[in-house]
């Protein structure tokens, strides 16, 4: 059954995504708040900014029209920033309310809420009423949005408390390239999706020095025992992140050209300040902000994490990133399955 699918949010990732939900036999309209992208996605079938040299699917529709990308709408995909994840929702309810539609909610955005810490999940649920939506759900994983472009094999997680929801977001997006499985461990998933962004910046971080692929090894390799440490003191499961959410996309982020936060950490490593990579990027770096949630919950919980706490002190307290990696490196020792 052909179902209309809204997605909000036309970046690398939305777009991309929309474009599979066409390619998949959807009617699919994608929402902007930028006209010149819309027209430009309507008319010539681009989106040179975020996805350059990509022609996409002449029956995806692009509007700035919030009403007129829900009316009607089954399944509402959020691929927004984290930081304006609570805005974007609070929109879309009073058109929800005029309309009567009960959309399943999906977001594939990878990120903690500043301030309050919440999952992406947490936010939708609180600013989407139940009467407005039949389920929330996450998709996630190790994918890039150049790559399921290109139709190279990925293979995701979709995730839900309610299975049922899950089963029909893996319906929704499911063909011969795009693989995915459900999972009912939402935390562990938005967990594992938003923590691994602040290891791939230290992985970055350990290229842009010069260092070769035992550091970048032992990176990830002790990056994802924090990662499963904070996420189980939260109540994820531990198996979640020995799967495609967990160690699988930490390691396409912290190993690919392509990851922002990667790129960002490695420009860190040669000697650029902060702001000097955010002026440069000119997309959203969700890495830089979950380091500082990341950071925070870790207090909060009285959790170890070394690397996420020296990653902070780069990007927070200004400190070198040469001797954070000495500091790292000359602790004290201690049994690896502390």
């Amino acid at each position: 059954m052909v179902k209309k699918v809204a997605v909000l949010g036309s970046g690398s990732w939305g777009s991309i995504l929309a474009n599979m939900l066409v390619e998949n036999g959807n009617k699919v309209v994608a929402w902007t708040n930028m006209e010149e992208q819309a027209k430009e996605l309507n008319e010539k079938h681009t989106n040179e900014h975020y996805v350059p040299g990509f022609t996409y699917e002449k029956d995806l529709v692009a509007t700035t029209d919030l009403e007129m990308a829900l009316d009607g709408v089954d399944a509402v995909l959020f691929v927004v920033p984290t930081k304006v994840m609570r805005l974007v929702a609070q929109q879309m309810v009073s058109v929800l309310e005029k309309n009567g539609a009960k959309p399943i909610i999906i977001h594939a955005s990878k990120g903690l809420e500043l301030g309050t810490h919440e999952r992406l999940s947490q936010v939708l649920e609180e600013e989407i009423p139940e009467q407005n939506r039949s389920a929330i759900a996450v998709l996630s994983g190790p994918s890039h949005a150049e790559e399921v472009a290109k139709k190279d094999l990925t293979l995701v997680t979709a995730a839900s408390s309610d299975l049922e929801a899950a089963k029909t977001v893996q319906e929704l997006f499911m063909n011969k390239y795009f693989r995915v499985y459900t999972n009912d461990d939402v935390i562990g998933v938005e967990m594992g999706a938003a923590l691994k962004n602040v290891i791939a910046i230290g992985a970055g971080a350990l290229h842009g020095l010069g260092y070769g692929d035992d550091a970048k090894a032992a990176l990830i390799t002790r990056g994802l025992a924090e990662i499963s440490r904070l996420g189980v003191a939260f109540g994820a499961k531990p198996l979640t992140f020995i799967g495609l959410s967990g160690v699988g996309d930490l390691i396409v982020t912290a190993t690919s050209v392509h990851s922002r936060n990667w790129r960002a950490g490695n420009e860190l490593g040669q000697g650029m300040s902060l702001q000097e990579v955010i002026d440069t990027m000119g997309m959203v770096i969700e890495g830089v902000p979950s380091t500082k949630a990341a950071y925070e919950l870790a207090q909060q919980k009285n959790i170890s994490m070394p690397i996420t706490e020296s990653i902070y002190d780069v990007l927070y307290n200004g400190k070198d990133v040469k001797s954070v990696v000495i500091d790292l490196m000359e602790r004290e020792g201690k049994s690896e399955l502390d």
